[in-house]
């Protein structure tokens, strides 16, 4: 086998996951305007997905609740802090009713954190 295509092979994988790891840290500076934490850690991100190659995001969300005070602006406001990362040149926010969110959403350590366990 060509060692040229197995190093570009190994340095690929071993940058793979970077752009998403990005986005995460940035979903982990945008807090929930109700519950004192971030919404990655809340449980409100129900799925990422990333295109490392071409720059694209896709981010399927929620809210606490549909009568949020945010619920307007806020899907755009987490769409504009993804589109300052650098490397992605798309950024998509859908905002889903379903499943609704509930505080049994809340992964452990989130219960902790907020007192709850």
């Amino acid at each position: 086998m060509n060692l040229d295509l197995i190093k570009l092979a190994q340095e690929q994988t071993a940058t793979e996951g970077e752009l998403k790891q990005r986005v995460i840290e940035a979903l982990r500076k945008i807090h929930d305007p109700e519950i004192p934490l971030n919404i990655y850690d809340l449980g409100l991100i129900y799925a990422l997905d990333v295109d490392e190659r071409e720059g694209r995001v896709h981010i399927r969300m929620t809210l606490t609740s549909p009568a949020c005070p945010v619920a307007q602006t806020f899907p755009g406001t987490v769409e504009d802090a993804v589109k300052q990362i650098p490397g992605v040149k798309q950024a998509q926010v859908e905002l889903v009713w379903d499943p609704p969110w509930s505080m049994d959403s809340l992964p452990e350590a989130a219960k902790l954190q907020l007192g709850l366990v």
